[in-house]
């Protein structure tokens, strides 16, 4: 299961630095934060999942989104 965990991640990262678009990156990325959390959860740190799934997938992400906002987006083809 962990490991299953870590290579989703993995996968994750990647798209996260190849994407184009900094919405779908910012999506990738708060997915990572989530495993990240449930990998935390299974390895028995329960409070460390708590703040990571608060921080990482919560706030971090609005503040992303919101910077996104604030911005022009552009169509890069």
């Amino acid at each position: 299961m962990i490991e299953v965990l870590l290579i989703c991640i993995l996968a994750l990262c990647l798209y996260t630095v190849e994407s184009k678009d900094l919405l779908f990156g910012t999506i990738a990325l708060s997915a990572i934060s989530l495993l990240s959390a449930l990998l935390f959860y299974l390895l028995k740190a329960p409070d460390v999942a708590i703040t990571e799934a608060a921080v990482g997938a919560g706030v971090s992400t609005v503040v992303y989104v919101w910077a996104i906002k604030a911005t022009e987006r552009k169509d890069i083809s």
